[in-house]
């Protein structure tokens, strides 16, 4: 099982490098070929989207937790920069760091009671967080602006240098995503991640050699919503507008379709599915007007017959049909 869901660190570490430098020369390619100038707009919003989704990934994939709220945590992270930052005129780097403080507490106080019993009980909980976040979004007029949303966001600036450009703000947030990779490939190898794989496989079992159950599955549920709360704020500031219907219920779902997509044992594999859904979304399934939803299931059930792993086991999968 541990084979399954880690690779080798020298392996992660070149995979790593060649993603970081692929990164980094899409914009000087978008230069010379007119053709992926466009997507690098697009290619931000993966970007923000993949912060939430290796979240994701972590909670689900490896600690085999499921929620059905994340686009709450995300949204909290997006109305705390937007709000206080538009009507208050504070520093959106202190605001981003509010966010992830109050959106860590909110699911210590979520996840506390739900995650040390078995079974589907986060998920219950989740979704109805969902539920009154959405509601709470749309009827605080005087703070979010309701339906009609909150406007005039500020953007962020490192160093008094303002990130007032599609191609400055791509830069921004990958190195942003690069840095959490990281981060969450070194917890994955080490005992923690192991601990969390552990309880995947089996909670009785786990508890039976001495790992924390309650403890990481606490751990792994609040790390994954302060990902989400730094995506949110990395959302609003770029936009410079938020409204509910961009972290309701059905954000959620999208979500997870992401990491099922992708591969949900693999960060790999929650960046893969963060991209394909993103240009669907942004780029190619407004062809289908309101039978949207339609499209996004039909995926998920060619995905779950025909590839449970995900895209990203598509290679080995290739390798083994040649091996044959």
């Amino acid at each position: 099982m541990t084979t399954h869901f880690q690779p080798p660190k020298h392996k992660s570490a070149v995979q790593l490098t060649g993603f970081a430098l692929g990164l980094f020369l899409l914009p000087l390619l978008a230069q010379w070929v007119s053709f992926f100038e466009h997507y690098i707009d697009v290619m931000v919003f993966v970007g923000i989207y993949s912060i939430v989704t290796m979240g994701l990934c972590l909670l689900m994939g490896y600690a085999g937790q499921i929620s059905l709220g994340h686009a709450s945590f995300f949204g909290l992270g997006a109305y705390i920069s937007g709000v206080i930052t538009a009507k208050y005129g504070v520093n959106p780097w202190l605001c981003l760091i509010l966010g992830m403080v109050i959106s860590a507490a909110v699911a210590f106080v979520i996840g506390a009671p739900s995650l040390k019993l078995r079974g589907h009980y986060l998920a219950m909980a989740t979704l109805a967080f969902c539920i009154i976040v959405t509601v709470i979004f749309n009827e605080s007029t005087e703070f979010t602006g309701g339906p009609d949303g909150l406007a005039f966001i500020p953007g962020i600036a490192i160093m008094g240098c303002a990130l007032d450009s599609v191609v400055k703000y791509y830069y921004f947030v990958w190195s942003v995503v690069l840095v959490l990779l990281f981060l969450c490939l070194n917890i994955i190898g080490s005992r923690v991640g192991r601990a969390m794989r552990s309880i995947h496989g089996s909670e009785l079992a786990a508890s039976a050699v001495g790992v924390g159950v309650a403890k990481y599955k606490i751990h792994v549920f609040v790390l994954s919503a302060v990902l989400a709360s730094i995506a949110g704020s990395l959302y609003a500031h770029y936009l410079n507008f938020v409204n509910p219907a961009s972290f309701d219920l059905f954000v959620s779902i999208k979500l997870l379709i992401m990491i099922i997509l992708g591969g949900m044992h693999s960060l790999w594999g929650a960046i893969v599915g963060a991209a394909l859904i993103t240009f669907l979304s942004y780029e190619w399934l407004h062809y289908f007007g309101e039978a949207e939803v339609m499209v996004y299931g039909a995926i998920v059930l060619a995905v779950v017959i025909f590839l449970p792993s995900g895209v990203v086991s598509i290679p080995e999968k290739v390798r083994s049909l040649w091996g044959r």
